[in-house]
């Protein structure tokens, strides 16, 4: 039983917190082509991924309770303790900023007539008022959101490997 609690932590860690890391960056990219569509359908699949990922902590605590006791984990073993917090603070950024902004961008996205776009082509807009437009849409909030959320899951990939 050990061993399919183990199974389905790894296998869930790659198949829903993988999506819940990678989704954002794809969104960044539909943000800065203009996609309304895309960058909502990317928000709603981001926080379902990131709720799932809870999946993820409850085989971990199922492979840990079944664990041999010459191990001796618990949540309170240090690594185990830091992957949680890592984890966590992730989900946090995920849900919290990351989709948020990314809902923020779909709106704004939307909001904006077709009929700016091609004034701006005409107009020759500048490389600093694309910037301008892309932070308007919730960009920065994306990409230093899932940025940092990323690094942290690293950080738990490293420290259930590692098992310092």
């Amino acid at each position: 039983m050990d061993t399919l609690f183990a199974v389905l932590h790894v296998v869930s860690a790659v198949f829903i917190v993988g999506p819940m890391a990678i989704l954002p960056m794809t969104a960044m990219r539909a943000v800065r082509a203009g996609n309304a569509a895309q960058v909502a359908t990317l928000a709603k699949s981001t926080n379902l991924f990131s709720l799932l990922s809870l999946l993820v902590i409850v085989f971990g605590f199922g492979v840990m309770g079944m664990s041999d006791p010459k191990y001796k984990t618990s949540v309170t073993t240090p690594w185990i303790l830091w992957s949680i917090i890592a984890y966590v603070i992730a989900l946090g950024l995920t849900l919290f900023v990351v989709v948020p902004a990314m809902k923020k961008a779909a709106e704004a996205l939307e909001t904006r007539s077709a009929s700016d776009a091609p004034a701006a082509v005409a107009a020759g807009q500048t490389p600093a008022g694309e910037a301008a437009d892309l932070s308007s849409r919730g960009y920065p909030a994306i990409a230093a959101g899932s940025g940092v959320a990323s690094l942290l899951l690293v950080l738990v990939v490293v420290l259930m490997v590692w098992k310092p």
